[in-house]
């Protein structure tokens, strides 16, 4: 059974840092591609980042210079640090890990208050 499992989210005020995590377990983690999502209220989810099985990242161009993704292949786990949180970062955080098939978590509340 594929689990991905979100922590790290919380209040935080504008300027702030968050790191989030998500530990994955039934799957191969160190060959698939993992990446973040998140969903504000009353819009669609989108790419925050992703990091490749190989290391390669890319980014949304709103958090460009300010998250950053990793990968700890020996914990099984993805990381995203925030910093210079906005209160525009306020949403929900998922994780997905794709392969042949894409595998999400619950999500994680980040809200940044002004």
């Amino acid at each position: 059974q594929v689990q991905l499992v979100e922590s790290g989210g919380g209040l935080v005020q504008a300027g702030g840092s968050l790191r989030l995590s998500c530990a994955a377990s039934g799957i191969i983690f160190e060959i698939y591609a993992m990446a973040w999502y998140r969903q504000a209220p009353g819009k669609q989810r989108e790419l925050v980042a992703r990091i490749t099985s190989g290391g390669s990242t890319n980014y949304a161009d709103s958090v460009k210079g300010r998250f950053t993704i990793s990968r700890d292949n020996a914990k099984n786990t993805v990381y995203l640090q925030m910093n210079s949180l906005k209160p525009e970062d306020t949403a929900v955080y998922y994780c997905k890990a794709t392969l042949s098939l894409n595998y999400w978590g619950q999500g994680t509340q980040v809200t940044v208050s002004s």
